[in-house]
C-alpha cells in the first residue's frame, strides 16, 4: 500500500506492508513425509516469529521516521516565518529529529541481532533434523 504525501516542495511517498501471520503456516502445511510435521510445525513458528520481529521493528521505525517528516515541515515552516521566536524552536526540534533518529538506528541493531538469532536457529533445527535422519539410516 503506498501512501502519497505532499509536503511543500517535494512529494514522497512511503510504502506500507502489512504482514500474514497465517502465512509461513499456511505454505508449511501439509505435502511431506511422515515425521516431517514436527519440523514444519518448528519451522512455521521460527518463520512467524522472524516476520513479526520484523513487522513490528518496521513499524516502529516508521513511525519515528514519520514524525520526523512532521518535525522537519515545522522546523521549516518556523525558518520561513523568520520570527525569532519560532526561529529559537527549532533547537529542540532539531534535538527530537536527532532522537528519533538515533531510536532508529538502535531498533535496526536490535533487528539485526534478533534476525541473526533466528536464522541461527533456522540452521540448528535443519542440522538437527539431518542428524536425526542419518542416524535412522
Amino acid at each position: 500500500m503506498d501512501d502519497t504525501t505532499s509536503t511543500g516542495h517535494k512529494t514522497h511517498t512511503t510504502r506500507r506492508f502489512k504482514f500474514n501471520k497465517n502465512k509461513a503456516k499456511s505454505e508449511n502445511e501439509g505435502g511431506g513425509e511422515e515425521g516431517d510435521d514436527d519440523t514444519l510445525g518448528e519451522q512455521a513458528e521460527v518463520d512467524v516469529e522472524a516476520w513479526g520481529t520484523l513487522s513490528k521493528s518496521f513499524r516502529r521505525v516508521q513511525t519515528l521516521l514519520d514524525k520526523n517528516c512532521e518535525l522537519i515541515q515545522q522546523a521549516n515552516e518556523n525558518h520561513q516565518s523568520k520570527i525569532p521566536d519560532d526561529i529559537a524552536k527549532n533547537v529542540g526540534l532539531i534535538r527530537e529529529i536527532n532522537g528519533n533518529i538515533l531510536k532508529v538506528i538502535s531498533i535496526y541493531s536490535d533487528l539485526s541481532t534478533d534476525f541473526s538469532n533466528i536464522v541461527n536457529q533456522r540452521k540448528r533445527m535443519k542440522n538437527n533434523e539431518g542428524h536425526t535422519e542419518s542416524l535412522e539410516s
